[in-house]
């Protein structure tokens, strides 16, 4: 089966750690079970829309998390005012991970992305 293409977001990022993309599973269907699903990043932009300076730190692995080595994008990176950061790569999350993210003021950034959502096995 081919991979859709998606969007997330935009999301505002709190200034505490919070969940802002885990992939769904697709259950329905008179016993046709559940199958999870997963997603693939392609992109990733954070948008800057106050007039100074604010970081953003993202994480991959448990729901809320930020636990030592699973950084993904960024840790304290700085987003200029009133500007953005694009990110482009190819991250796979399976239903297990979740990608979670804080600013270091709440509400002054916002995030989006694209990807691919694809069903598991």
């Amino acid at each position: 089966m081919q991979n859709k293409v998606f969007r997330f977001g935009p999301v505002a990022v709190a200034n505490a750690v919070g969940n802002l993309l885990n992939p769904p599973t697709a259950t329905g269907g008179t016993n046709a079970g559940s199958s999870s699903q997963y997603i693939i990043l392609r992109h990733i932009r954070i948008v800057n829309k106050t007039a100074g300076a604010v970081t953003f730190s993202g994480y991959i692995g448990a729901t809320g998390a930020s636990a030592a080595g699973t950084e993904f994008l960024g840790t304290g990176l700085s987003v200029a005012a009133n500007s953005y950061v694009d990110w482009y790569g190819s991250v796979r999350l399976d239903a297990a991970d979740f990608f979670t993210g804080v600013a270091s003021a709440t509400t002054s950034l916002v995030i989006q992305g694209e990807g691919e959502i694809g069903v598991a096995g």
